[in-house]
């Protein structure tokens, strides 16, 4: 079975590199479909990193339906897999909407940045902060070859985000804030929270819209989203250009 690579990819978070090595498995059918995946403790030792490395990996793999848990183990899907017992975290029907810099991303030119300042006064009651209250912003853009942008994204976090998702909480007060943060797995990382969200987004065209490169057409979105207590967790404003990008509305069932 392939190893995570270690050197161009020491940044990714490892639980990412053990589903990426596991992924490959799957798709070089080292691992064959219906096959049962070692265990959780084998998986941490031969990757080096511990068991709640490993379960975030599975659950990603899951959610992507490559594979499937039952009360025997975890095994990879097939017409074998499917055939066996009822499984306990069934893939989803639907992908959960994506954080901006989402996979589909992956082959742009992308910058993101994370940085800890005050949101703008009209937002910091429904984050939960007081006025001139820093909190956790993502900005994030995605470039055409020639460096123009063609999606812009700026995302302000609550104080129950912060607090309720540990991904997020290691990012306090500029801790690890590093440049091209990856936040890609921001909802799966509500969903492993125990979160129940609901995404709200409104869909304009600002009033001027020749501003973009080239005077293309611009679509401004705003999204707010929310726990299963109608607490904002993230609210995002997201300006695209239409000339260039589509937008896709992507909810789970």
């Amino acid at each position: 079975m392939a190893e995570p690579d270690s050197g161009a990819a020491a940044e990714v978070p490892l639980y990412l590199r053990v589903a990426a090595a596991l992924r490959e498995d799957l798709a070089q059918r080292r691992i064959s479909p219906g096959s049962r995946l070692p265990s959780e403790r084998s998986l941490s030792q031969r990757y080096h990193v511990n068991r709640q490395t490993v379960r975030s990996a599975l659950q990603l793999l899951r959610d992507e339906g490559l594979v499937v848990t039952d009360r025997r183990g975890t095994f990879a899907a097939g017409p074998e897999a499917e055939a066996g017992a009822e499984t306990t975290v069934p893939a989803p029907r639907a992908h959960r909407p994506t954080f901006p810099g989402g996979p589909r991303a992956a082959g742009t030119l992308v910058r993101a940045s994370l940085t800890w300042e005050p949101p703008p006064v009209p937002l910091a009651p429904r984050l939960q902060l007081a006025p001139g209250e820093p909190t956790l912003v993502h900005r994030h853009a995605v470039l055409d070859p020639q460096g123009s942008a063609l999606q812009r994204a700026v995302s302000w976090f609550s104080r129950a985000a912060l607090a309720e998702i540990p991904q997020l909480a290691r990012y306090r007060r500029g801790r690890d804030c590093r440049q091209q943060p990856d936040l890609r797995l921001l909802y799966h990382w509500m969903h492993q929270a125990g979160l129940r969200v609901v995404h709200r987004e409104s869909v304009g065209v600002p009033a001027d819209p020749g501003t973009a490169a080239g005077g293309a057409a611009r679509l401004l979105v705003h999204r707010v989203v929310s726990d299963q207590h109608g607490h904002a967790l993230e609210v995002t404003d997201i300006d695209v250009t239409a000339r260039s990008a589509a937008w896709t509305y992507e909810f789970s069932a």
